[in-house]
């Protein structure tokens, strides 16, 4: 099952609505199960380095279904999966990334969010995460 233009713009809408109350430039990209863009934004001033950095989060959390965060705790030197940010032509191991649940617990695809420190970047994510989720 894949997430829907609908939903995924649900989710940019409350990533967006976040970023403002926060008052944060993001970039966020909604990705499908299969690690395609389906909807994406880009703040007035948010960082255009940033734009990649967003999709790749997406990619990264529905690649391995689970935020991107883990990947980076996973990915440390000695640990089980050192270097695989290199693989899969770029993935990004901070946080910013989760995978996006319907409201029955189905993994339709993910959201990832890059502008700012990584705390305000997950706390964006989350906000268009829960939004699709109903939470």
């Amino acid at each position: 099952m894949n997430i829907t233009l609908a939903q995924a713009q649900v989710a940019i809408e409350a990533a967006l609505a976040k970023a403002t109350d926060i008052k944060v430039k993001m970039n966020i990209a909604v990705v499908d199960s299969g690690a395609n863009l389906v909807a994406f934004a880009r703040q007035d001033g948010a960082w255009l380095g940033s734009t990649d950095i967003s999709i790749k989060k997406a990619k990264t959390a529905i690649f391995f279904q689970m935020p991107s965060a883990e990947i980076g705790k996973l990915s440390q030197p000695g640990g089980a999966l050192y270097a695989i940010e290199v693989t899969n032509q770029g993935l990004v191991s901070f946080g910013g990334g989760f995978p996006i649940l319907n409201k029955k617990k189905e993994m339709i695809g993910a959201i990832g969010v890059s502008g700012d420190a990584v705390p305000n970047d997950e706390i964006v994510a989350k906000a268009g995460r829960d939004a699709v989720a109903g939470k």
